[in-house]
């Protein structure tokens, strides 16, 4: 079998969908039974039903802003068509993998079966992440200077808690900071020189066992860096502005599934998108696949304020269109595209051999 299409199917196996459910539902549960929270579900009956709609128009708003981001990226390589196929199984990827880790490698494989050259799946993927987290890096500090200070949540919070919950905020946007710095003078200053402090480093005794990664990792950022040479102004402006449209759609969601069970004033709404984007980063060291139980648990304490005895309610809702959806859809999704991608592949081959013989 295939290399690439055995670590397709073993990244999306049946048990790393349920562990991911698994974890979200015990922490679901354990939210309305711990302080006997169950007959709050009646609340989703009172909901403006217009903001839950508004929710559904901005998620399906955020993903055609993803589709049409990758097949800018790609320089319009990927159809409209195919760009479904690669968001749908990419957020299945994040979905079932853990947030530090992401989707990546299985996101260059995906790319890469569509018919992207390796070398230029490697920067597409590569440049997302980056384009990613410099959206976080610029955003945080303005989101801090907004708020005034507000921005950590203290609802139902001991004062340790809330410096733990700093701590885990500065030390994530400090990890997401020092490694995306990295990647910018590594695919866009000096990828050789990279390549090479890579070797140097790994020659030292104890971590030459990772030397042969280290050597392929190098290689893969040379190939990435020489693929993106080049790009005019366009380019990046639409890579740019398609990632700040993105993003900004993701976080204004949970206003609208808010603003379905409580009124929130403008300046309120700032500050939910502010505590948002606080939420996002320090969610993306969780090591659960998808953040799952652990989003569940911290939720309430970001937006409780702001919700009251909603809070639970709008867990569930939050997590039912932002999350399971894409663990339904790429289940859904993957059998079609394996059968697409791989069963192309094995016709071309059986062309060719064919050709041999004659």
């Amino acid at each position: 079998m295939d290399q690439n299409k055995k670590t397709i199917l073993k990244s999306f196996s049946p048990v790393k969908v349920l562990i991911p459910v698994l974890l979200g539902l015990a922490a679901t549960a354990w939210l309305f039974i711990k302080d006997d929270k169950v007959s709050e579900l009646k609340g989703i009956a009172d909901a403006n039903i217009w903001w839950l709609a508004a929710a559904l128009v901005v998620l399906v708003i955020r993903d055609a802003g993803y589709m049409y981001r990758i097949r800018s990226l790609t320089d319009k390589f990927l159809t409209w068509r195919n760009s479904v196929d690669v968001i749908m199984l990419w957020e299945f990827a994040s979905a079932v993998t853990p947030s530090v880790v992401g989707g990546t490698t299985v996101a260059t494989i995906i790319l890469n079966k569509e018919g992207i050259p390796l070398g230029k799946s490697l920067a597409y993927v590569m440049l997302t992440a980056v384009l990613d987290n410099m959206f976080f890096i610029v955003a945080a500090p303005i989101a801090l200077l907004l708020s005034q200070g507000q921005v950590f949540p203290t609802f139902n919070l001991e004062p340790a808690d809330v410096a733990k919950l700093q701590s885990a905020f500065y030390i994530s946007y400090g990890l997401i900071a020092v490694y995306t710095f990295i990647m910018i003078y590594a695919l866009f200053v000096r990828p050789r020189a990279f390549k090479w402090l890579l070797l140097k480093i790994t020659s030292i005794g104890f971590l030459r066992k990772w030397r042969v990664n280290a050597f392929q990792h190098g290689n893969e950022i040379v190939w990435a860096s020489e693929q993106l040479k080049g790009k005019d102004f366009n380019y990046w402006a639409r890579a740019i502005l398609s990632t700040v449209f993105v993003w900004s759609a993701r976080y204004f969601l949970l206003n609208c599934l808010i603003a379905a069970f409580v009124d929130v004033t403008f300046s309120e709404h700032l500050l939910i998108i502010s505590r948002n984007l606080i939420f996002w980063i320090v969610m993306l060291i969780a090591i659960t696949p998808g953040g799952a139980g652990i989003v569940e648990m911290a939720f309430p304490s970001f937006f409780g304020l702001f919700l009251g005895t909603f809070s639970s309610v709008v867990v569930v809702l939050y997590r039912l269109i932002t999350y399971y959806p894409y663990l339904i859809l790429g289940s859904i999704f993957l059998p079609k595209w394996v059968a697409k991608v791989f069963g192309r592949q094995q016709e071309e081959q059986e062309e060719l051999a064919q050709e041999y013989k004659r």
